[in-house]
């Protein structure tokens, strides 16, 4: 009978362990990080606004996949994108000099610097084709120049 008592708590206690692991958070990184700084800004005023786009699609239809904001220190910012799964990805940003929340135009003429992964020169708007960079199993450091 004390055979079937150990066994039952064992058993009991095994199941318990399972479940305690099930619940335990996942702290393995899921990617990795994209730095992206931009030197040489006109103006300390105002926020550089970034996009993270995981595909051609989501880039033509403006839906990053993450997005932040860089604060101007010394004419020049830098952010980071986190848990970057592999892929092909492609980074616009622009310098939101009068604090509106979006790239201002004369006509169809931009009025703030904006910038691409890549740094391609385009007449027009920025292409992902231009734009695209591969992410693997390393981190990443990228300058992007208005």
């Amino acid at each position: 009978m004390l055979v079937r008592i150990s066994i039952s708590l064992l058993l009991s206690l095994l199941g318990f362990l399972s479940r305690a692991q099930e619940s335990v958070p996942d702290t393995i990184s899921k990617g990795v990080s994209i730095h992206v700084s931009v030197p040489k800004i006109e103006s300390n005023k105002g926020k550089v606004y970034f996009a993270l786009y995981d595909s051609e699609k989501n880039f033509l239809l403006k839906i990053p996949f993450q997005k932040t904001v860089g604060t101007i220190v010394n004419h020049a910012t830098e952010v980071t994108f986190r848990d970057i799964p592999e892929g092909t990805y492609a980074i616009l940003c622009f310098h939101d000099r009068n604090d509106n929340h979006k790239l201002d135009f004369e006509g169809f003429r931009p009025v703030e610097d904006y910038g691409a992964s890549n740094n391609p020169v385009v007449y027009g708007p920025p292409q992902f084709d231009l734009s695209r960079f591969t992410v693997a199993d390393e981190n990443l450091d990228l300058t992007i120049t208005f």
